[in-house]
């Protein structure tokens, strides 16, 4: 049965309501997402006692996120009688795949479902030195900032954790980056084969690594904050998918009451979607600013745990024309960022038009004019190149067109259809 939408309270302020996990139609329990402890628990659930339940946490834990397997059979270091015991109870889950797109720059998009049918989207983006994914929080979102493409859709709710740490899972799936040996660990089994670790047991991938994450994709991370913070807590665990949180952003559209828990409970690095300097323009573009203002969300910065000059806050800022792309504005950004004495770096986004969009892109001239402007300053405001435009994959642009009608063209449709009738 579909999912309602989720009450929204306001455009402003949203507070999405937290969803209980849809159980699976056979009964078994996806532990995609889970952490050593929560399998542990659900393994003890079932009927195993504490130290099997433990034992058998660590070694599929191991075989989940270190091996990518998605098949009990797959364990080798488990009792060949466990196995079926396994199957019949959990099972190791990925987002369904409605479909997959590569740009001509290498970038590639994945449309994917939720069990209970609700699409969302993530991004793979290569380049000489890392391969970043794009990874979504949320069906949908609630901020409605006016240049962004994803902000027209309705949020539908939150993703779950094991939703969130799918789409690494399936990233790596696509990027063939899987230790290919086996190798087992020290357990309780006598009839376990015997397979041993193959020295060249690199990780392996099409030609590019997934190296960082972006919480960049749909949705507001900050408004799911703890399904995303136990995600992430999963991605960044040492024996498993292992990325440092130096190599995760969290990026946030100005959620100031939740950006110092975000830095004390996950500690990755901290990214703001700042695109305005004055109060006028910023509430127009990103309303979110309505009610946490910039000297607020600035001040939030300033606080923010771990920042220093080695990890510093990146600010988003989308290039829109004649709107915050002035000489004045730079040097505004410039006083802004000194005055509360950020550790920061810019990313200056060309605007991505798409159809109805109410903007246009700053001409090249005026973007490195800007840029100019705040690196003669000192701080670092590089130009981010426009990637997978070609596929809809650019920044700002996560909502695919892929045989299918946004939740809020749907609403429409059917209040159409039903004055119609009568």
């Amino acid at each position: 049965m579909p999912t309602p939408l989720m009450p929204i309270p306001g455009h402003i302020d949203p507070v999405p309501l937290p969803r209980e996990v849809t159980p699976r139609e056979d009964g078994r329990v996806d532990l995609i997402g889970l952490s050593r402890a929560a399998i542990t628990e659900v393994f003890a659930a079932a009927g195993l006692d504490p130290r099997a339940a433990k034992l058998r946490a660590k070694q599929v834990f191991h075989w989940i996120y270190h091996r990518g397997v998605i098949e009990f059979d797959a364990m080798t270091d488990i009792a060949k009688t466990m196995r079926p015991w396994l199957t019949e109870r959990f099972v190791i889950g990925r987002p369904a795949i409605v479909e997959a797109q590569a740009s001509t720059d290498g970038t590639r998009k994945w449309l994917l479902r939720t069990a209970d049918n609700h699409d969302f989207e993530m991004v793979f983006i290569p380049d000489a030195d890392r391969g970043t994914l794009c990874v979504s929080s949320q069906v949908g979102c609630t901020l409605n900032c006016r240049f962004c493409h994803t902000g027209t859709m309705r949020l539908v709710r939150n993703l779950t954790p094991g939703e969130i740490v799918g789409q690494v899972m399936l990233a790596r799936d696509a990027l063939g980056e899987w230790p290919k040996a086996g190798g087992t660990m020290a357990g309780l089994d006598d009839d376990v084969e015997d397979e041993t670790d193959d020295a060249a047991q690199a990780y392996s991938a099409d030609g590019r690594l997934l190296t960082n994450i972006v919480m960049m994709g749909m949705g507001e991370p900050l408004y799911n904050f703890d399904n995303v913070r136990d995600a992430l807590k999963v991605v960044m665990d040492g024996d498993g998918l292992a990325l440092s949180k130096r190599r995760i952003t969290l990026s946030t559209s100005g959620v100031v009451p939740l950006m110092a828990r975000a830095g004390d409970e996950i500690g990755v690095n901290l990214a703001v979607s700042l695109h305005a300097v004055s109060k006028d323009v910023r509430d127009e573009i990103v309303p979110i600013n309505r009610k946490f203002g910039i000297e607020e969300l600035l001040e939030a910065c300033a606080a923010y745990p771990g920042a220093s000059n080695a990890r510093r806050i990146t600010f988003e800022y989308v290039m829109l024309k004649d709107k915050n792309d002035s000489d004045a504005d730079a040097r505004e950004l410039v006083r802004l960022l000194k005055h509360y004495k950020l550790p920061a770096k810019v990313n200056l986004i060309p605007f991505n038009p798409w159809p109805g969009a109410p903007y246009e892109c700053s001409t090249p001239e005026r973007i490195r004019r800007f840029s100019d402007i705040v690196f003669e300053a000192g701080i670092s405001a590089p130009v981010r190149t426009p990637r997978g435009r070609d596929i809809d994959a650019a920044c700002g642009q996560l909502k695919t067109a892929a045989e299918r009608k946004s939740r809020a063209e749907l609403d429409r449709l059917a209040e159409e259809k039903q004055a119609a009738l009568g």
